[in-house]
C-alpha cells in the first residue's frame, strides 16, 4: 500500500470545506460531461486531473489510480466523491441526480446548489453516444 498517496486520498476526500471531488483525466470526455454538469448546477467541486503536470512528478497521478482502483474496485475514470462518499464514475453520478441520491448526498454536506436547474444529466455526455 503507497501511504502517501492513502494519506492524500483520505485528506482530500474528507475535506469539510471541499466535499465534492472528480479524480479525473485532463482528456477524458466522461470527465467533461461532469465537470459541464456540475458547473450547471453551480455545485462547487475540486477536480483532481491525475494526467495533470503536477501529477506526473514521480507518477503520482498513477499511483493515485492505483489505489482509487484498490479501495473503489473501479478501474475508470472519473471517480466521484460526495463528503468522502464514494458515488461512482460519471452515469453513476447521474443515476445517482435522477434519483435524488446525490442532492441529498450535497444537501447532507452543506453544499449549496441550483436546486431549481431543470436539467438532464444525460444531456452533457458526449455527442457521439447520444442516439440520433
Amino acid at each position: 500500500m503507497d501511504q502517501e498517496i492513502t494519506d492524500f486520498i483520505d485528506t482530500v476526500t474528507n475535506d469539510a470545506e471541499q466535499p465534492v471531488v472528480v479524480f479525473a483525466l485532463e482528456w477524458c470526455e466522461f470527465c467533461w460531461s461532469v465537470r459541464k454538469f456540475f458547473d450547471k448546477l453551480n455545485i462547487p467541486y475540486r477536480t483532481i486531473d491525475l494526467d495533470s503536470v503536477p501529477y506526473q512528478q514521480d507518477q503520482r497521478g498513477r499511483r493515485i489510480r492505483n489505489v482509487l482502483g484498490e479501495r473503489t474496485g473501479m478501474q475508470t475514470i472519473p471517480q466521484i466523491f460526495i463528503g468522502a462518499s464514494f458515488v461512482g464514475g460519471c452515469t453513476d453520478i447521474f443515476d445517482a441526480w435522477k434519483d435524488g441520491s446525490a442532492q441529498q448526498l450535497l444537501k447532507s454536506c452543506g453544499v449549496e446548489y441550483a436546486v431549481e436547474a431543470d436539467v438532464d444529466p444525460y444531456s452533457f455526455l458526449p455527442e457521439w453516444l447520444h442516439p440520433r
